[in-house]
Order: C-alpha cells, then sequence, then structure tokens
C-alpha cells in the first residue's frame, strides 16, 4: 500500500490513500453474554469476525458473508435471555434492523 502525503508537498499526481488503523483488544472475546448460555455462541462468532476482518477485510476483500449463521445463532440466543431476564429494551434498536428484534 502506498500511502501519500496530503497537504503542503503532496504530489498532485498521487491520488490520496487512507491507513485504517484498528485495534482489538484480545479480551473483547473474553467477555461473557448477557446470557450465560449465549457466551459460546458469542466466542464462535467474535473468531468468524475476527478472521474475516484480519484476512479478508483488511486486505481489500468485502465480498462474502462468512460470519451471518453464527452472527444469527447468537443474536437469537441473546434476544432470548433479554426476553428472559425481562430487560426493557423497547425504543433500542440493536443487533439487527427492526425487524429482528424479539417477538413479544
Amino acid at each position: 500500500m502506498k500511502i501519500c502525503k496530503i497537504g503542503p508537498g503532496a504530489e498532485a499526481a498521487d491520488p490520496p490513500t487512507f491507513r485504517l488503523v484498528v485495534s482489538v483488544s484480545a479480551r473483547s472475546s473474553e467477555m461473557n453474554s448477557v446470557g450465560e448460555a449465549c457466551t459460546d455462541l458469542k466466542r464462535e462468532y467474535d473468531q468468524c469476525f475476527n478472521r474475516w476482518f484480519a484476512e479478508k477485510f483488511l486486505k481489500g476483500d468485502r465480498s462474502g458473508d462468512p460470519c451471518t449463521d453464527s452472527f444469527r445463532k447468537y443474536q437469537h440466543c441473546v434476544q432470548k435471555a433479554i426476553k428472559e431476564k425481562d430487560i426493557p429494551i423497547e425504543g433500542v434498536d440493536f443487533m439487527g434492523p427492526n425487524k429482528d428484534k424479539p417477538e413479544g
């Protein structure tokens, strides 16, 4: 990747290239889920996402959606746990579009 200077002294022929710097804590995958039963599903999704992000996305490959199944399983588990724990979520849009909100 060629990083070009932007501002005074930059070559007009050099198109600007931006560098994405991402710091992902290894500890993020160690956090438990809101529902104890969902923790393994969370770790499975975290591993899938982190692998895709590092091996594909950061290298410019935006194709595919390899983690959809693990995300849906985790999402369903979290929604069930929230409902079981009677956590109020009305008006909160999280973990996907409105169509994926828990049934109630």
